[in-house]
């Protein structure tokens, strides 16, 4: 498996920079945001459209949903020579979301 290229401090400060929804996750490995909608049918379509995105990108997030909630989490398992960290598949993915709601 050929590893992905981190991205630098200062490319992550300008993720979130452009992003301000999304948090530093896992140690600063991945990213997190929370949708909240009105009800699981908003909640579902949501998810399918990501669902498209994703693998339109072959970039899938690591999510949760209980109702009307969407809990997303971005990180690339192969980035980094430690066993996962943020990309620019990341950034891409987080664009794409952002531009849903």
């Amino acid at each position: 498996m050929t590893s992905v290229p981190e991205l630098t401090q200062d490319e992550v400060a300008q993720l979130l920079e452009d992003h301000p929804k999304w948090e530093l996750a896992r140690e600063g490995k991945a990213i997190t945001r929370t949708f909240q909608f009105g009800d699981f049918n908003e909640a579902w379509g949501f998810m399918s459209r990501v669902a498209l995105i994703a693998e339109t990108q072959d970039h899938h997030p690591e999510w949760f949903n209980v109702y009307a909630k969407v809990e997303i989490t971005l990180t690339t398992h192969d980035a980094g020579s430690d066993g996962g960290g943020l990309s620019i598949r990341d950034t891409k993915m987080a664009r794409a979301i952002d531009r849903l709601v």
